[in-house]
């Protein structure tokens, strides 16, 4: 009897040493492979996240909120103030050139001297056919990936992308080939039907004229005559930039290259 009840125990202390190793090393893989899952789904997500960031362009907001310091005001003699949004954050060398020029009086009576209809109208030299500039060196361009749409500000340039200085042309109609082969650099916010009555001609029979350009900032009270000459221009404005070729005239109808 008691050995019978021995062999009984031994029998069970058999099953149940056999019986936790088994399940113990069984759950042990198991755990192992979920883990193992776990941390490659994690690394996974971690370079999809990684690779998206790198890969996927920020884009500057369409609008932003208007500010003095940034709202460029053309008074035209085609009938009002034009209010431009300048944008800074997509543009900084190109809207500080534009308020630089500005405050030294550049744009007071210049013509818009290249306009054509549904396409642009285009102006800022102060020789008034397209191959002038100011006396500060071109700009380095600063392509965005803001579109030329209707009211779009963007920066004129010759052949080559990094010779922007003072001409500049508004958008009438949207023309996306333009988009980052141009420097946008504001958009009208306010006077589009200014823009609209802008004289077209490339030169125009009787120019638009900019009869005053500030910065809202500065409190200018909008201008409806054309101001009396100063007895002495800025440097800035003094002495052109050296003329350029002009293009053919069936290029000056495909693109708004400026001082050619």
């Amino acid at each position: 009897m008691r050995f019978t009840r021995a062999l009984k125990t031994v029998a069970i202390g058999f099953a149940l040493t056999a019986s936790v190793p088994a399940f113990a090393q069984g759950g042990g893989r198991g755990q192992a492979e979920e883990m193992k899952k776990a941390e490659t789904a994690a690394k996974a997500q971690k370079n999809l996240e990684t690779l998206g960031t790198s890969v996927t362009p920020q884009l500057p907001p369409a609008t932003v909120p208007a500010d003095p310091q940034n709202i460029w005001d053309l008074d035209l003699s085609s009938g009002g103030r034009v209010r431009i949004q300048l944008r800074p954050d997509i543009a900084p060398g190109h809207v500080e050139r534009i308020k630089e020029l500005t405050r030294h009086g550049f744009y007071n009576g210049l013509k818009f001297h290249r306009v054509i209809p549904g396409f642009m109208a285009q102006g800022g030299d102060p020789k008034g056919d397209g191959t002038g500039g100011s006396t500060l060196p071109d700009l380095k361009a600063e392509f965005n990936p803001m579109p030329h749409l209707r009211g779009t500000v963007s920066m004129a340039r010759a052949q080559s992308e990094d010779s922007a200085n003072s001409q500049f042309f508004i958008v009438l109609l949207p023309r996306m080939q333009l988009d980052k082969k141009y420097t946008v650099f504001g958009r009208v916010i306010e006077g589009m039907q200014y823009v609209d009555a802008i004289a077209a001609g490339e030169p125009p029979a009787n120019p638009t004229v900019i009869l005053q350009a500030s910065i809202e900032s500065g409190g200018k009270p909008p201008v409806t005559a054309a101001p009396q000459p100063a007895a002495a221009a800025p440097s800035i404005v003094d002495t052109p930039a050296p003329a350029r070729k002009p293009a053919p005239k069936a290029a000056a109808t495909k693109k708004p290259a400026a001082r050619k």
